[in-house]
This record gives C-alpha cells, structure tokens and sequence, in this order.
C-alpha cells in the first residue's frame, strides 16, 4: 500500500471514529435531563462533526474524492458506543458518562494509533490530529471527572 494510501486509510478510520462519537454524544444529549450535561454532550457532538470535516478536508486534498462520511459499522469503536442505547433507557446519568466515557477510551485509542507512526503525516496533518487529539483527550478526562463525581452522589 502506497504512503499516500496509508494516511488515507488512517484518516477514514479516525473519521469514523469522530462520526462514531458524534452519534453517542448527540444520543446521550437527547437523553439527559441536566441541562449542563446536555449542553456538554452537544457541544462535543459538535466538536466530532467539525473534526471530521477537517479530515475529510485533508483526505480530499490527498486525492481522494471520497473521504468517509459515515460511522463505523463494526469494530472496537461501534461496541463501545452501542451500550449508549440502553444506558439511555435508564436515562441514568452516570450509566450515561460511563458510556460516553467507554467511547472516549476507544477514540483516545484510535487518536494514539494514528499518531504512532507519525513521520506517514505531513506536518498539516499531523498538526490537525495532534490538536485534535488533544482535545478529544480532554472531552475523555472531564467526562471521566463527571462520571467519578455522579458515583459519588448516587
């Protein structure tokens, strides 16, 4: 597989990743009541569209007309957003954050194996999932924050 094809590859799945997350971040902002959760779910919903926007920027700009546009139908990402669904039917916030949470660690994962080999990325794109790296980190600290703390009031 050519270079070029490579880091194409590795930017469709982090484009599922993000799509991934937007999904469950846009599901768990339907299904909460506290309107700071709701407020944080869809703003980070908000984030993953615009992140993968940004991929599929760079994917475009490698020649590829097509870049992924979906969610990911299988795989260690999909599992651990599919709990979201009867987590939501508890509308139990922390069942909730601890599903958000559980699809944070995969797209966490996703982000590092992306950047493992970084010297395929050019220096755009490595400074584009660096960044967002750097912030679905974040997203995956403060919810893990949220969860631990609505552990501790239930």
């Amino acid at each position: 597989m050519s270079q070029t094809k490579e880091v194409i590859s590795t930017l469709n799945s982090l484009i599922e990743t993000l799509k991934d997350g937007q999904e469950g971040f846009r599901q768990a902002s339907e299904a909460v009541e506290d309107s700071q959760l709701k407020s944080l779910f869809s703003g980070f919903s908000l984030q993953r569209s615009k992140f993968a926007g940004e991929l599929q920027n760079h994917v475009i700009q490698l020649g590829e007309p097509k870049p992924e546009e979906t969610s990911s139908t299988a795989g260690a990402l999909h599992r651990a957003w599919i709990n979201m669904k009867s987590a939501i039917s508890t509308r139990e916030d922390h069942a909730i954050l601890a599903e958000c949470e559980r699809g944070e660690d995969s797209a966490v994962a996703e982000y590092k194996k992306a950047m493992e080999d970084d010297s395929k990325l050019s220096a755009p794109i490595r400074d584009t999932v660096s960044r967002q790296y750097t912030a679905v980190k974040a997203a995956h600290d403060e919810i893990k924050a949220l969860r631990d703390a609505s552990k501790k009031r239930s």
